[in-house]
């Protein structure tokens, strides 16, 4: 299946370029997501600055968070069935969320929550789990502390 996508292109890296790359059926864990929003994130302007200062093989498409709807799912996929709107994070090892269609890990990606829309949905994840590891990880917050008024 042929895609569209927005990639950073190695003949010109400061500009976007679209490209139709093509993209195989959903292997063991993966769900073809049809991509409805992305958003931008401090990560695809640090992988993109990376990707000029240390040269640029091919076409790179960026993004991470998104929000989407499954079109297929991977044979090893469980908790998902084509049509279940969906949101995640993405793989920063493959192709971005910034086409038409992307292959995910399906152990990467939860149900979007029907009181958002879809743009709302794409803005959550990556942000989400920054302030998650900030709060519990970093600042070993507890349960409990994170109730309580100060």
């Amino acid at each position: 299946m042929t895609i569209t996508a927005i990639a950073v292109d190695p003949s010109n890296p400061k500009e976007f370029t679209v490209i139709h790359p093509q993209i195989s059926a959903p292997a063991d864990y993966d769900l073809l997501v049809d991509v409805k929003a992305v958003s931008i994130n401090p990560v695809d302007t640090k992988v993109r600055e990376n990707l000029i200062k240390n040269g640029l093989e091919q076409p790179r498409v960026l993004g991470w968070d998104a929000s989407g709807v499954v079109l297929a799912v991977g044979s090893k996929a469980t908790g998902f069935k084509v049509g279940d709107e969906v949101w995640y994070a993405g793989d920063i090892t493959r192709p971005g969320s910034n086409s038409t269609q992307q292959l995910i890990d399906s152990r990467i990606v939860s149900h979007k929550p029907q009181s958002m829309n879809w743009a709302q949905a794409a803005a959550m994840p990556l942000t989400t789990l920054t302030a998650w590891e900030g709060l519990f990880e970093r600042l070993k917050v507890q349960d409990a502390d994170a109730t309580k008024p100060y």
